[in-house]
């Protein structure tokens, strides 16, 4: 249940709501003492077709009943449950509570299976079925959605599969990886470049890459990029994984190689975040997570 900014709207809530329920039971009263008192009214005077006719009949005891029971049910819920303002009823449940409670059984369950795995290191752990089984699905659950379900990735999200790591494709540098996340930032360089020097590192960082570049631009854009960009990317262009700057002579994008891309990616810088997952799915998952990782990135090399 939230909490709310004020008293005032608690009581927003819980008046109405109360009024509501009153009300309602005194309407359901006064329209069965009422249409008991008019048994000599048998119509409402209303009639179509010259001999059609509304009849006035009181509403039988068992349907009359049903409606007492609703309010009865409806007024008991809120005495149990959330729903009248800041009130957290009496057995104090809340959305919080239920989910940590399945947590925690799901965890006294299943935690036994994953902790099994947790002292074995993870190239050990690729030889064995079961281990990298029970990360692929744990990968289909939790990672899908940026890498796809294939682990290729999409623009902007790196390819599981292939030899290229930014931040490093051992088992430990990917497991830390998972773990604590990963913060990747390209500064921006248009302003200080200008549009022609954006445009001549973009040619150079293409013939870097063994794409077909302007020989004429690239050169100036050697000039350039070993004053901007080698602190980073190295003087070779191959990157830094400590820092997390990838290699740029090997072809491979993760923002997209062609000539508007790396404009655009020179030009307005990027940021690439990769979430940390050790307090949402613990160290065993994390483990199993990056044998099953690691064992893509094994099969890229065979």
């Amino acid at each position: 249940m939230p909490d709310f900014t004020s008293g005032f709207w608690s009581w927003f809530i819980a008046v109405p709501t109360i009024g509501g329920f009153l009300g309602l039971f005194v309407l359901i009263r006064w329209m069965a003492s009422v249409r008991g008192r008019r048994e000599d009214l048998d119509t409402t005077g209303h009639v179509w077709d010259e001999d059609l006719e509304e009849y006035s009949n009181p509403l039988p005891g068992w349907w009359l009943n049903l409606f007492y029971i609703t309010l009865v049910f409806g007024a008991v819920y809120l005495v149990l449950y959330p729903g009248l303002g800041a009130f957290k009823g009496v057995l104090g449940w809340s959305e919080l509570k239920e989910y940590e409670q399945e947590m925690a059984g799901a965890e006294d369950k299943y935690g036994p299976i994953f902790a099994q795995y947790l002292d074995v290191d993870v190239k050990s752990l690729v030889d064995d079925p079961a281990a990298v089984r029970i990360g692929e699905r744990l990968f289909a659950a939790y990672c899908t959605t940026c890498h796809g379900s294939d682990a290729r990735g999409v623009r902007g999200f790196p390819n599981l599969r292939d030899q290229d790591w930014i931040w490093g494709g051992s088992p430990e540098a990917i497991e830390q990886t998972i773990l604590a996340g990963r913060q990747g930032i390209m500064p921006p360089w248009g302003e200080a470049l200008g549009k022609d020097g954006v445009f001549e590192v973009a040619e150079y960082v293409r013939q870097l890459s063994g794409r077909k570049a302007d020989p004429v631009v690239a050169a100036r854009g050697e000039i350039v990029f070993n004053q901007t960009c080698v602190a980073c990317h190295g003087a070779d262009g191959t990157g830094n994984q400590a820092l997390g700057a990838p290699n740029l002579t090997d072809n491979v994008w993760l923002y997209g190689g062609s000539q508007a891309r790396i404009i655009e990616t020179v030009a307005n810088g990027r940021q690439g975040r990769m979430p940390a997952h050790r307090e949402f799915l613990g160290d065993a998952k994390v483990h199993l997570l990056a044998t099953y990782v690691y064992s893509l990135s094994v099969g890229a090399e065979q």
